[in-house]
C-alpha cells in the first residue's frame, strides 16, 4: 500500500489502547502493523472501523480458531489443509464446498476469527505497532466492521493482567470526574453495569473508592476505569493531592489472575 505518513511507538512505552485511540482520531484508511519477534499482525482501517485482520502465527488461522471453538475437528481440518495446498483455494471456500459449513457459518467464524487476531494484541508486553495511512487492497478480503472504541474497550475488559493499567490511571487517591456527552456512549455500546460505573464518575470518589465500590469486581472496575480514561469518558482532577497520598495505587493485587481485593 501507498502511505504519506506513518505513527510509530513501541509496546513497552506506550500501551496499545492509547495507540488506537490516537489512531482513531484519524479517521482514514489505513494499516496497523504490529510486530513482535517472528510475529507480524496487521489490522486494517476504513473510516474508525477495523474491516480486516491478519496474523503469521499459525495459531491465529482459520482452521485452528475453528477447531477452539469446536467447530472443525482434526480431521477434517487436516482434509481442507491438504486440499488447500494442492487447489490454493481459500479455506473458508473448502469449508462451502466440502459441505462441513454453510456460507453464513463461514462468515460469522471468519469474523469471530478477525476479532480473535484483534484482542490477542492486547496480550503483548512488547514490541513495535506502525499504522501507515493509505489504500490497501481489498479484493481478497471478507470485511467485517468493529467499532474502534469499541474495541477498545472490549481489549481493555479482555487484557490479562489488571496491574499494569491501574498503574496507569493514577494513584489510590487520584480523582476522577465524568468528561463524556451521551451520544458518544453509543458507538462504544456500554451495558447498564458498564454505564452505572461510568455515571458514578462524580468528580468527588477516589480511584480507590470507585474500584472497590463498584459493580463489579475490583480488578473488573479497574479495567473499565482505564478504558473509560483512556477514551476521554472520564478525566483525571486536577486538584492537588495531600503528599501522604501521593503514592502508586495498591488495591492489593493478587496473584490469580485478575482477581484482586480491597
Amino acid at each position: 500500500m501507498s502511505s504519506k505518513f506513518q505513527y510509530r511507538a513501541l509496546l513497552r512505552e506506550t500501551a496499545l489502547p492509547e495507540m488506537l485511540y490516537s489512531i482513531d482520531r484519524f479517521r482514514v484508511s489505513g494499516l496497523i502493523e504490529a510486530r513482535n519477534g517472528p510475529f507480524t499482525k496487521r489490522v486494517y482501517l476504513r473510516d474508525g472501523y477495523i474491516i480486516h485482520a491478519a496474523s503469521n502465527d499459525r495459531a491465529d488461522s482459520l482452521g485452528e480458531s475453528l477447531m477452539r471453538a469446536g467447530k472443525l475437528d482434526q480431521a477434517r481440518l487436516d482434509e481442507v489443509a491438504h486440499q488447500r495446498t494442492s487447489g490454493g483455494k481459500r479455506v473458508g471456500e473448502l469449508l462451502i464446498e466440502q459441505g462441513f459449513m454453510s456460507p453464513a457459518s463461514v462468515f460469522d467464524a471468519i469474523r469471530e476469527h478477525i476479532e480473535e487476531i484483534v484482542w490477542s494484541l492486547f496480550y503483548w508486553e512488547d514490541g513495535e505497532v506502525t499504522f501507515s495511512i493509505g489504500e490497501f487492497r481489498e479484493e481478497d478480503m471478507v470485511q467485517t466492521r468493529l467499532p474502534m472504541r469499541r474495541v477498545i474497550l472490549e481489549g481493555i475488559k479482555r487484557a490479562p493482567e489488571a496491574k499494569p493499567l491501574v498503574e496507569r490511571v493514577g494513584t489510590k487517591a487520584t480523582i476522577l470526574e465524568p468528561s463524556f456527552r451521551t451520544e458518544d456512549l453509543v458507538e462504544i455500546g456500554l451495558d447498564s453495569i458498564e454505564y452505572r460505573l461510568l455515571t458514578s464518575v462524580d468528580g468527588k470518589r477516589t480511584f480507590y473508592e470507585l474500584c472497590s465500590q463498584g459493580p463489579l469486581a475490583a480488578a473488573d472496575n479497574a479495567k473499565l476505569l482505564y478504558a473509560f480514561r483512556v477514551l476521554h469518558l472520564v478525566t483525571r482532577h486536577d486538584t492537588l493531592e495531600l503528599p501522604e497520598r501521593r503514592r502508586p495505587v495498591k488495591i492489593q493485587l493478587k496473584s490469580q489472575g485478575d482477581v484482586f481485593s480491597a
